[in-house]
């Protein structure tokens, strides 16, 4: 049995926005943006990893829940990666991921629709 390779790029945006019971135009909104990890492709459609799925959720909380506008939002992600080792960067992606899944889709949508 082969192990997963949670880099690899498999997922659409229309996926993700699926798994995180978001728009997909609003996570496309976010990625108009830049404020998820830049994919070099040459294809129209970019595909994410399992591991990008970690920041896209942390993104789109902090901009439907806390209310960060994009620039605050580009902040906060240029500290994580230039201010945290890959092991404390993950650890962090890990707690926001569990209180994220303490917060229903339901939730979200209620917050997305004021």
């Amino acid at each position: 049995m082969a192990l997963l390779n949670n880099d690899k790029d498999i997922l659409p945006i229309n996926s993700i926005a699926e798994l995180l019971s978001a728009k997909a135009r609003t996570l496309k909104m976010y990625e108009d943006k830049g404020l998820f990890p830049q994919k070099n492709t040459s294809s129209s459609k970019k595909l994410y990893s399992i591991n990008d799925v970690k920041i896209i959720a942390f993104v789109h909380y902090l901009a439907s829940v806390k209310k960060i506008n994009a620039s605050g939002i580009k902040y906060i992600l240029e500290m994580l990666e230039n201010n945290m080792d890959e092991k404390n960067k993950n650890e962090f992606l890990d707690i926001v991921e569990t209180k994220l899944e303490s917060i229903s889709g339901k939730d979200i949508q209620d917050i997305e629709s004021l």
